[in-house]
């Protein structure tokens, strides 16, 4: 279990503030192949959102984890989240929301689910199912120390290159080469103060698909985000090979921590 970070406000007036975590859960995975969306997706017997419901709720300061569904699918969802209960030391309160046709759309629902008194907000990949709770507490911490927007990273280990797309199938010209060490992979939870989330949702507007980064959603709005360390088991999972990867984490925290 993570120390104790919860929020707390000054002044004899104030009132108690809260962290929560939305985790949009909506999407369908295809690139895990057909058959249920990639969040309902089994991991070591256990559905993919149920490892990212109870890696959130093991951050003492997260108090509400709210899951935002596929927008015909909160029932469902509700029904398997009570099939499997947070344990006792895991307090935190969970909500089932529709979402939308896009990630922003569903972050937004999330966000517009919130009581009035959390005031730090995180949002994390149903498909990260894996983060450790000392990632969670950084971000969470950096928020509360005055930061608007923090985002957990690692340091790429690959050299990137810029390119020319191409949609044919052909080789695409290289134009250039980024500075590999002032690059950061990006993972989740991101955290943000709320009243700076909620700004960029209702400023930024829907492009395509939507945002799928809510840190640049706020980067758009001139507000700074900064980079607190990330993970290397707060993975993305995306294809048949991270399943495989994640299950090899989950055998070996048992092994050595009886997780």
């Amino acid at each position: 279990m993570s120390p104790d970070v919860s929020d707390s406000a000054t002044g004899p007036a104030a009132r108690p503030a809260r962290t929560a975590a939305v985790i949009p859960a909506a999407g369908r995975g295809l690139r895990l192949g057909p058959g249920a969306p990639k969040a309902l997706r089994a991991l070591n017997g256990t559905p993919m959102l149920v490892h990212a419901v109870r890696a959130m709720a093991r951050a003492r300061a997260v108090s509400l984890v709210v899951v935002v569904a596929p927008p015909d699918g909160a029932a469902e969802v509700r029904t398997l989240l009570d099939d499997y209960p947070l344990p006792m030391a895991e307090a935190a309160d969970v909500l089932v929301v529709p979402g939308g046709e896009t990630r922003q759309e569903s972050v937004r629902l999330g966000l517009a689910a919130l009581p009035a008194d959390v005031t730090t907000v995180l949002v994390h990949d149903a498909a990260r199912p894996l983060v450790p709770v000392d990632t969670v507490d950084s971000v969470i911490a950096a928020v509360r120390g005055g930061a608007p927007a923090v985002v957990p990273a690692l340091p790429l280990a690959d050299t990137v290159k810029q390119v020319e797309p191409r949609t044919d199938g052909e080789p695409e010209p290289v134009v250039g080469t980024p500075e590999r060490a002032v690059l950061r992979a990006v993972q989740t939870p991101q955290g943000f103060d709320r009243a700076t989330l909620d700004r960029a949702h209702h400023a930024v507007a829907l492009e395509g698909q939507g945002a799928t980064d809510d840190a640049g959603m706020v980067e758009r709005l001139g507000v700074q985000v900064v980079v607190v360390p990330g993970h290397e088991e707060a993975f993305k999972v995306t294809r048949p090979l991270d399943m495989v990867l994640a299950e090899a984490v989950l055998a070996r925290r048992r092994a050595n921590d009886g997780f």
